[in-house]
């Protein structure tokens, strides 16, 4: 799916922003929010109105799972077969939904890292996460 230096790139990135995860999380989840209000329909546990402690929580979840996905480039669909099934099975989130929270989150990494963040690098990143989409999606 990635070259060497893709998977570099990708790794480069998740460097500087590990240790970060809840905050870049929760900043991803109210940019989602805002831009595509429709999607909150999933996160009701989260409430009409989440406060700052929940979307740390959950914030730092879902980052803590892109992380996995850093960690297992190389075999995707074995590491997250239980997030599939999750996403797919349990809490039904349409497909469609995922280029959504990929973009938001593409424009999080870019206002944070800016200058780091360069084209290459969000390149690999969006083919990365397409990936991952990708295999999120498979059990539908």
């Amino acid at each position: 799916m990635l070259s060497a230096q893709e998977r570099a790139q990708v790794a480069q990135v998740w460097d500087l922003i590990a240790g970060h995860e809840a905050s870049f999380g929760a900043e991803l989840l109210l940019r989602l929010f805002t831009v595509y209000p429709s999607t909150k329909v999933y996160f009701k546990h989260l409430g009409f109105c989440p406060d700052e402690t929940q979307l740390l929580t959950h914030g730092q979840r879902m980052l803590e799972a892109v992380g996995v996905a850093v960690r297992h480039m190389d075999n995707l669909r074995a590491a997250l077969s239980p997030l599939a099934d999750l996403h797919a099975q349990v809490l039904r989130v349409d497909p469609s939904n995922f280029p959504l929270l990929i973009q938001c989150f593409q424009v999080v990494l870019a206002s944070h890292l800016q200058g780091e963040f360069t084209v290459e690098m969000q390149a690999a990143w969006d083919k990365f996460l397409t990936g991952v989409s990708v295999v999120l999606t498979e059990k539908y």
